[in-house]
């Protein structure tokens, strides 16, 4: 008996979200995390942050990475580059090292970003020069001005990056959402590679499918930075992070994303308007092409939205795909510190909202329209 289109998408789609959420269970399993109490053998640390137009959020980032120093066993230097900021960030960072009534506890380096070169985008400019005035540290430490880490976070961070064996860790902080546009949006952070990225495999596979990265906490191995060409090697990449760590892996090196939800937060975008021009800057690249784009974002749909949509419909095998769908979404909530109730009931939602953004995405991309902080995020060759 031939089973009608409508009724064989429905199937599909149950079939795809309940194998996501067996990759989830397994991913859960099997997902790293740096240990608060960890301590790692004392060696030379630098921790590096780009700031451009952050003067509303640095003095917290720029606080707490200082106390996090402080807390290390061994030496340790926080250097800051202010990205030719217009916004008064140079001022705030001024403020906060010369205030004497609340002094930092660890010392903090200010350094001046130079322009960005022909053939380069601005974040790899930016970590590069951090990268190179770090001098002979043995461990670097990439840390986004939007990110919180605990005082513990960089000792527990590179323990985990001594003790696994591994030239690259990225802890993925806990998304903090607030407003519905975010509580849709953030948490398919961490849910979209833990539900697609075979984390077994990733570590040490070179294939540039199986990587995922954040550069929003990154700590890498100095040696193995060099070796694989520092930011230099993603120097046009819109996604660095993502970029370095195939860069490493290309070089021999290993590397992965692991669970950082309880020694670091984030709250990347306050809002819709600030949310769609965060991911329209860079979800076409993030997939590789427009047909790689167009491709995921149809899985996502037929995996996510359309059981559920049959499932309004009286679908039994849609309710499963759907349940499916929210499990799977429910169980990262509950790992990552996000919101289970009633979040993970919207999460057809979630992914019919992300497969929009990757679609502005695309068609901004195609218009030339992307800028990120009054800068180009494309290399035109």
């Amino acid at each position: 008996m031939r089973v009608p289109a409508g009724r064989w998408l429905v199937r599909a789609g149950t079939t795809f979200a309940v194998a996501s959420l067996g990759l989830t269970l397994d991913n859960l399993r099997r997902l790293r995390a740096p240990s608060p109490v960890a301590s790692p053998a004392s060696e030379t640390l630098a921790v590096l942050l780009p700031v451009r137009d952050e003067a509303e959020r640095v003095e917290q980032c720029v606080r707490e990475l200082a106390s996090a120093a402080a807390h290390w066993p061994g030496p340790a230097r926080v250097i800051v580059l202010d990205d030719r900021s217009a916004d008064g960030t140079a001022d705030a960072l001024h403020r906060i090292l010369n205030d004497s009534e609340h002094p930092v506890p660890h010392p903090v380096e200010v350094i001046t970003g130079v322009p960005t070169p022909n053939g380069w985008l601005g974040k790899p400019w930016a970590c590069q020069q951090l990268a190179d005035a770090a001098g002979g540290a043995s461990v670097l430490v990439f840390v986004d001005a939007d990110v919180t880490v605990s005082e513990a976070g960089l000792t527990a961070t590179v323990s985990l990056l001594r003790s696994s064996g591994l030239d690259l860790v990225c802890p993925y902080p806990r998304q903090e959402a607030e407003g519905v546009a975010e509580r849709l949006v953030q948490p398919l952070l961490q849910w979209s590679w833990m539900s697609t990225l075979p984390l077994a495999i990733a570590e040490s596979s070179a294939r540039p499918s199986l990587t995922a990265a954040n550069g929003q906490l990154l700590a890498v191995d100095a040696a193995a930075y060099r070796r694989a060409g520092g930011h230099a090697a993603v120097r046009a990449d819109v996604l660095e992070d993502i970029g370095l760590l195939r860069a490493l892996k290309r070089s021999g090196g290993r590397g992965v994303v692991v669970d950082g939800s309880d020694i670091a937060s984030c709250r990347m975008y306050d809002g819709w308007r600030d949310l769609r021009a965060g991911y329209t800057k860079s979800l076409w690249a993030a997939f590789g092409s427009p047909m790689g784009a167009a491709a995921v974002t149809a899985l996502m749909l037929l995996s996510h939205v359309v059981p559920a949509a049959a499932a309004l419909r009286g679908s039994r095998v849609g309710l499963i795909g759907y349940l499916a769908s929210v499990a799977g979404r429910a169980l990262v909530a509950r790992r990552t510190g996000g919101r289970v109730h009633p979040d993970a009931w919207a999460h057809p939602l979630s992914v019919a909202a992300f497969a929009a953004l990757t679609a502005d995405s695309v068609v901004a991309r195609q218009r030339g329209t992307l800028r990120w902080k009054g800068r180009p995020v494309e290399v035109r060759r």
